[in-house]
């Protein structure tokens, strides 16, 4: 039997010039299995590199997805190739502007603010780098708006105060119609109209050439439009102008940030497999799961900059992997649930459920090697600091649900800068491929978020209608009595949409002994 020590030396993928480290030792997979998936792992790594090639990756809109031309355009189709050279070049451009004050707010002072307005992969990649690796002394704060929810919008715009002033506002939809960016920009125009501030001297929209909001922003004089192309998706945009131009406007580094993508592409692009960083980690997701997702994933950063990650890889992985149907058509309800907290914080919040509770996940650790640059004071009799402390509770935590027959891996990094976070979204990126198609799915259309979209929009038009005819009636009225009139055959939905409008002080209710029995007014 192998000790600890040499399952260690043999599981582990290590690329030095990258300052990274794959440890799947702790995974518990026996040494033939990944040999029987063999037929299964040679595919994926014929599909990766169609995609790469500019193959149809989403059949359902005709769509490439080229995120991987973004960081090496020699990758790319020539006509794609120039684009994200002239793209790149107008974001920067924009950004060293704005940084310089050549480009200033409407009184003619410089930006000292960015407010991203944006949902989803428009803005989690950005407040993924944003939070990573921000300076402290930043020439410039970002802010967010990434939900239609009217409070918070209320407490972002209102704790600018007067910086509202030097405030640059970018406005992210590839389709320009995405609703809760759109609610999100129009109460943004409002808030600066109503303080007599030109909103189009503070505005940049990043979308697709010709959407809507490429429109509306052409219209009103805004300060820029960047365009976005149909073959980069949402969650993988992270190194287009979506990213990018927040990152430039913060003063990252963002030539090594896709350099780091880069390598990382080029690391686990060889299809040996006992190198490939990317393809063992989706081995060991397919392992843990049997294919099926059984398991979770949770993902502890040991740093509170990377405290995001967890949240951006819920998009990346659930929506790339949360699928209905296989290529076949067949029923298969794939996904693998992916949630986490930062460590050590998590060693007081949850980790008592992962070491002795259900048996339903498997654990991935992030470690930054380097913990402070400088140097730290001494926290006991032993000379401990703060960072063996860290190191410490990761280590100790790992052993324990080693010990307790609870699978991990962790994921090392020498140090966190610019290049090491983009080598690490490229690893997963490319990672969420090869597992799809490990299991024989779509990894790029996403139908479950389309029929939400469309349920909110009949969800919209009835509550127009009972809106309508409540401000017509002349006495109060039932849920049962408004569905009837309205034509809906769902007087629950009904019933919802009275107490939003009670909620939201468009209507009066008085409660009765059941919700059948509420009656509403205008």
């Amino acid at each position: 039997m192998k000790s600890l020590w040499e399952t260690y030396q043999q599981s582990i993928i290590r690329y030095p010039d990258l300052g990274f480290t794959l440890d799947t030792s702790r995974m518990g997979v026996p040494t033939d299995w990944i040999g029987s998936m063999s037929e299964k792992i040679a595919a994926a790594y014929a599909h990766n590199k169609a995609l790469e090639e500019g193959a149809i990756a989403n059949p359902d809109e005709g769509r490439q997805v080229g995120h991987y031309w973004l960081r090496n355009t020699e990758l790319a189709p020539s006509e794609h190739k120039s684009w994200i050279e002239e793209v790149n070049a107008q974001t920067f451009d924009i950004a060293e502007k704005v940084r310089t004050g050549e480009i200033t707010a409407a009184n003619g002072s410089k930006f000292v603010h960015v407010l991203v307005v944006g949902i989803g992969g428009s803005a989690l990649g950005p407040q993924l780098i944003a939070k990573a690796l921000t300076p402290v002394a930043a020439d410039m704060e970002i802010h967010f708006l990434d939900n239609t929810d009217p409070v918070g919008i209320d407490e972002t715009l209102t704790g600018f105060g007067d910086g509202i002033t030097q405030t640059l506002v970018i406005v992210t939809s590839k389709s320009g119609g995405t609703p809760e960016t759109r609610n999100g920009m129009l109460e943004t125009e409002a808030f600066f109209k109503g303080k007599g501030i030109d909103f189009g001297k503070h505005a940049i929209a990043v979308t697709g050439e010709g959407s809507r909001l490429d429109q509306y922003a052409a219209e009103n004089n805004w300060i820029a439009r960047v365009p976005m192309s149909d073959w980069i998706g949402g969650r993988t945009s992270v190194m287009s102008a979506v990213g990018l131009l927040p990152a430039a406007l913060l003063g990252l580094d963002v030539e090594q940030f896709l350099a780091g993508a880069g390598a990382m592409d080029e690391k686990t692009r060889v299809q040996e497999t006992a190198a490939n960083a990317a393809m063992q980690l989706a081995l060991m997701w397919y392992h843990a799961g049997d294919g099926e997702g059984k398991k979770d994933m949770v993902i502890l950063p040991y740093n509170d900059r990377l405290d995001l990650m967890s949240k951006y890889l819920q998009q990346l992985v659930m929506e790339s992997l949360g699928k209905e149907h296989d290529l076949d058509g067949e029923v298969v309800n794939q996904g693998i649930a992916v949630y986490g907290n930062k460590g050590s914080t998590d060693q007081h919040a949850y980790v008592q459920q992962l070491r002795d509770g259900l048996k339903n996940f498997f654990a991935t650790f992030i470690e930054i090697r380097q913990s402070r640059g400088g140097e730290s004071m001494s926290m006991d009799e032993h000379g401990s600091t703060t960072g063996d402390y860290l190191q410490g509770f990761l280590r100790g935590t790992r052993t324990a649900l080693f010990d307790s027959g609870r699978p991990s891996i962790t994921i090392s990094l020498d140090g966190l800068t610019a290049f090491n976070v983009g080598a690490l979204i490229a690893l997963y990126e490319r990672a969420v491929t090869f597992y799809a198609s490990l299991v024989n799915i779509n990894a790029y259309h996403q139908p479950g978020v389309e029929a939400g979209k469309a349920a909110a929009g009949v969800f919209l038009e009835r509550l127009a209608k009972v809106r309508s005819f409540l401000d017509s009636s002349d006495s109060a009225v039932t849920a049962d009595c408004v569905s009837d009139a309205i034509g809906s055959d769902d007087p629950e939905a009904v019933f919802h949409c009275l107490n939003h409008l009670a909620a939201a002080g468009a209507a009066k209710v008085e409660r009765g002994a059941h919700p059948g029995e509420d009656t509403f007014s205008s």
